[in-house]
C-alpha cells in the first residue's frame, strides 16, 4: 500500500475509543483538519463538543494525504467565479481564505506552517490565455499579485502569476497541534470510533460498537457527508482522485507552484526533521473509475527525473477531493428541514485554507457570534441555483445509475460497496477497492478507508 510523506514521517495522534454513551451540545463527525479546527473554535467559545473519528488516528483521511498548500490561490478560480458570481462575493471568497492563512501563521509554530509565495505558471498558449484572464481578475478584485516571467523551477515557462503572503503546512503536525488545543479547551475527542447510523429524529448517532452520542447540533466533516441525501448534496457532489510523489532534495524552494496547463502539476518542498523533500502532484480522474492507476505515478516519477534529476520517489500516495457544481465549498446548515445539522465539504483540492474558513463559519453559526457579512450565504449548502444543480445531478446521478448497472455486468466478481451497492473496482497501485459511484474506498481486507460507506466489504460474497 502506498503511504504519504506526512503520515510516514510525522507521528499522528491516536485517542481513546468511545466506550460509553454520552450527551453533548455539538457532535462533530470527522477528525481531519475541518473537524479538529471546528472542535477547537467551539470548545474555546465554551461549547460542549464531542468529536468522533473513524480511523485509529486523527488526520489519517483526506488531511494526511493532501499537498499541504495553505493558500488563497486556488488555481484559476477567480476569473471563472467572476463569470457567474457578483464581484463582492468573489472578493469575499478571497478575503476569507486569506484571513485563514494569516490566522494559521499566528496560531502554529514555524515547524508546522511556513510562509511562502504561491505561483501559477503557464507553458502553452492556451494556459497563458487562462493565466492572463486570472491576472485581470486579480486587478479587478484588488488581489495582491505580480505577473512575471521568472521563477525558480528548472524548466521554461511563458508567464507566472505570483500571490504573496501565502503558506504551506505539514498537515499531520498541524492536526496534532489542533488536537491538543481542542482537548485543552475542553473538547472530548475519540478515534477508532466509526459512526454507522444517524437518527436525526432522536438527535442521536450510533457507533460501530453500539455506543450513542446524543447531541443538540451535529456537524458532518466527513469529506463526503454520510447523510448528505437529506439536502440532495449526495447528487450534487463528485469525487476526483489525484496523485502525489515525494523524494529527498538538497534544499527547499522559495515558493510553491501550480501549472494551469493540462495535465496539471503541483510543486512544493517541505522540511521535516532537517530533511528536505520535493513533492510533485497532478493527474486526476473520477474516483473509482480506473483500476490501473500505476501510469499516474509513473508520469510523476518521470517528471521528477527529467525536471529535477531525482531518483524514484521515497513516498507516493493519492488524494481524494469532492467538488460542487459552482466551485465553492458547502459549509453550513445542510437543509432547512433539519436546522440543527451542519456540513463542511466540497473543497475542490483546496481544503487547507477552506477548513479554517469552515471552522470559523460553523462556530459563528452555532454560537450566534458575528460573522463576515455574506459568508453564510456564500458557503451555504442550499445556495446552488437549480440549473447548475440539476445538470450536476444528471452528470453525477446519471453516472451512478450507469455504474450500478454496468458494474454488475463488467465486474460480477467484485465486492459490492456497502453504501448504495455499486460494484467496487480494485486499484492495483494503491491496493484498495474503490467505489466509482460516490468514492468510498476499502483496503485489501475490506475495511473502510474513506466514506460515505460505513460498513466493511463482504469479500466472501464477491
Amino acid at each position: 500500500m502506498t503511504q504519504s510523506l506526512w503520515l510516514a514521517t510525522t507521528e499522528s495522534i491516536s485517542l481513546p475509543t468511545l466506550t460509553t454513551s454520552i450527551k453533548c451540545d455539538v457532535c462533530i463527525i470527522g477528525g481531519g483538519l475541518s473537524g479538529l479546527y471546528t472542535a477547537y473554535t467551539l470548545a474555546t467559545a465554551g461549547v460542549d463538543v464531542v468529536l468522533l473519528e473513524a480511523n485509529s488516528h486523527v488526520s489519517h483521511g483526506t488531511t494526511g494525504h493532501s499537498t499541504g498548500k495553505l493558500t488563497a490561490q486556488h488555481g484559476v478560480i477567480y476569473s471563472k467565479l467572476m463569470e457567474k458570481q457578483p464581484l463582492s462575493d468573489v472578493q469575499l471568497y478571497y478575503q476569507l481564505n486569506q484571513h485563514a492563512i494569516d490566522k494559521a501563521l499566528h496560531l502554529f509554530p514555524p515547524t508546522a506552517v511556513r510562509k511562502v509565495d504561491s505561483v501559477l505558471y503557464s507553458q502553452t498558449e492556451l494556459g497563458n490565455s487562462d493565466l492572463l484572464d486570472e491576472w485581470s481578475s486579480y486587478k479587478a478584485l484588488k488581489i495582491d499579485g505580480k505577473l512575471t516571467t521568472e521563477i525558480e523551477l528548472p524548466f521554461s515557462i511563458k508567464k507566472a502569476l505570483l500571490m504573496p503572503h501565502q503558506a504551506q503546512i505539514n498537515p499531520v503536525e498541524v492536526a496534532n497541534i489542533l488536537t491538543k488545543k481542542a482537548q485543552a479547551a475542553g473538547a472530548k475527542l475519540y478515534t477508532n470510533t466509526r459512526v454507522q447510523k444517524l437518527s436525526l429524529k432522536k438527535n442521536e448517532v450510533q457507533t460501530q460498537n453500539d455506543m450513542t452520542v446524543q447531541y443538540k447540533q451535529l456537524i458532518l466533516c466527513t469529506h463526503y457527508p454520510i447523510e448528505a441525501i437529506k439536502g440532495l448534496q449526495l447528487l450534487k457532489l463528485s469525487n476526483s482522485r489525484s496523485y502525489i510523489v515525494a523524494s529527498k532534495i538538497s534544499d527547499t524552494l522559495r515558493a510553491q507552484y501550480l501549472s494551469v496547463d493540462f495535465p496539471t502539476r503541483s510543486v512544493r518542498t517541505s522540511t521535516i526533521k532537517d530533511e528536505h523533500y520535493l513533492l510533485v502532484a497532478g493527474a486526476n480522474h473520477i474516483a473509482g473509475q480506473l483500476t490501473d492507476t500505476i501510469p499516474f505515478y509513473d508520469a510523476l516519477q518521470k517528471d521528477l527525473k527529467e525536471h529535477f534529476d531525482q531518483h524514484p520517489p521515497l513516498y507516493e500516495w493519492s488524494a481524494q477531493d469532492v467538488e460542487t457544481p459552482d466551485m465553492l465549498p458547502y459549509v453550513g446548515n445542510i437543509s432547512k428541514s433539519i436546522p440543527n445539522v451542519f456540513m463542511a465539504t466540497g473543497y475542490r483540492k483546496w481544503g487547507i485554507s477552506n477548513s479554517f474558513v469552515a471552522g470559523d463559519l460553523l462556530c459563528s453559526l452555532i454560537t450566534g457570534e458575528k460573522i463576515e457579512a455574506g459568508a453564510e450565504a456564500l458557503y451555504s449548502p442550499s445556495r446552488t441555483k437549480f440549473g447548475a444543480a440539476f445538470m450536476q445531478m444528471l452528470k453525477v446521478g446519471g453516472f451512478v445509475s450507469k455504474e450500478l448497472v454496468t458494474g454488475y455486468l463488467k465486474h460480477k466478481n467484485a465486492p459490492k460497496c456497502t453504501h448504495l451497492g455499486c460494484k467496487t473496482k480494485w486499484n492495483n497501485a494503491d491496493e484498495t477497492w474503490d467505489c466509482p459511484c460516490h468514492g468510498s474506498r476499502f483496503n485489501a481486507k475490506g475495511e473502510v478507508i474513506e466514506g460515505p460507506a460505513v460498513y466493511p466489504l463482504k469479500l466472501e460474497d464477491s
